[in-house]
């Protein structure tokens, strides 16, 4: 986001997205590359940003966290993607189950579980999509049974980002199979003490390498019914009720990695002579970079515009829809045309051109696809 568009944010917004540009560039940026060739857990990185309170941002203040607005966290989450999508993914995650819990939790469960989320010392996973069940999220199958003051369940969870270094699981599970999408319900899983939560494989991905995801099999993992996140039979409604925020959260990952892009593509055109001038002075480039910068311009200010309506508690699954299609359709293309501009050189893994690509692709797939997304916003036409 260009500086001009400071006016736009209050103080408190511009001090935010700021100060996590300073991290990302100062100690996320410098990692990413090693990080995704060797698929390396950001450890060190996650420290550093959690003690400036980015791990808690959803959190309030009385449990430890930051308490910031919901625009606050898509800033800092696109400013984190320019340095890396794959750790702006796994950050966001983290804070959307610190917002679950913030959320639904009873006060014991915020006092038990918040302080150490804000902090890092557990990190967050959402265990909704299974081998078979993706953005059909109505045909999940892992069930929850009761027996006595324990839940015990079964079943097997597919694509869980932080799945493999989880300190808090939220599973959404059938506890009552009659009773439809009204039988489902969250629960709340220590996989550090429980041994039914079992780490089945850590895929390999083609980007955002460092931001692991697991297959999670559940095996008679037992689970106290004061766990139970929100009410018996309200997790399918709660999880839906909170996609618009996360569709958004990923506009601004795809928008902080087109910015990424466009700056490189922006530089390389700069420096990079051919006929005895700097590329950037051929048409034809200009006009790549012009429809580069065009394209994320829009989708940056239809994500904030988004974010606002989320932040103000105004129904916007139209418009969350519209801000991840657009967003991530123009990032993949920006991100393309940054490496286009590269000629080359943007193929090799010396320059972060071919990461961003890479790395930006998921975005049109995790948190529903581009044809889900089309499906949202012909059905609200």
């Amino acid at each position: 986001m260009s500086d001009t568009h400071a006016v736009f944010l209050n103080e408190q917004q511009v001090l935010i997205r700021d100060s996590a540009r300073k991290v990302a560039a100062e100690v996320v940026a410098p990692t990413a590359a090693d990080r995704d060739r060797r698929g390396a857990w950001p450890r060190a990185e996650l420290e550093s940003v959690a003690a400036l309170g980015f791990l808690g941002m959803l959190i309030p203040e009385e449990y430890g966290g930051a308490g910031a607005s919901f625009i606050d966290y898509c800033l800092a989450i696109e400013a984190f993607a320019a340095a890396d999508a794959g750790f702006a993914t796994l950050i966001h995650v983290h804070n959307s189950v610190g917002m679950t819990v913030a959320r639904l939790g009873t006060e014991a469960q915020k006092r038990k579980y918040l302080p150490d989320l804000a902090s890092g010392k557990r990190i967050g996973a959402f265990l909704l999509s299974e081998p078979h069940a993706g953005s059909d999220t109505a045909a999940f199958r892992t069930h929850a049974r009761r027996e006595g003051d324990h839940y015990v369940v079964n079943g097997s969870k597919q694509f869980i980002s932080n799945g493999s270094e989880a300190g808090l699981g939220l599973v959404l599970a059938v506890t009552d199979k009659a009773a439809g999408k009204k039988g489902c319900s969250l629960l709340m899983v220590d996989p550090t003490v429980d041994p039914g939560y079992v780490v089945a494989r850590v895929e390999h991905k083609m980007g955002q390498c460092s931001a692991h995801v697991a297959q999670i099999q559940l095996e008679q993992c037992r689970v106290p019914v004061d766990q139970l996140l929100g009410e018996a039979g309200a997790g399918y409604r709660n999880v839906m009720g909170s996609l618009s925020e996360g569709r958004v959260a990923i506009a601004a990952v795809a928008t902080g990695t087109a910015r990424a892009a466009l700056e490189a593509a922006v530089g390389y055109a700069k420096a990079r002579e051919a006929y005895g001038a700097p590329i950037i002075n051929l048409q034809g480039v200009a006009f790549d970079l012009a429809d580069m910068a065009t394209e994320l311009e829009v989708a940056q200010q239809f994500m904030l515009h988004a974010a606002r309506l989320c932040e103000a508690g105004v129904p916007c699954a139209k418009e969350a829809s519209m801000a991840k299609l657009f967003a991530s359709e123009m990032a993949e293309k920006v991100c393309s045309g940054a490496l286009q501009i590269h000629g080359g050189y943007g193929y090799l893994n010396d320059f972060p051109v071919e990461r961003y690509c890479r790395d930006v692709r998921v975005t049109k797939i995790y948190e529903g696809t581009s044809h889900i997304q089309k499906l949202i916003i012909a059905r609200s036409l």
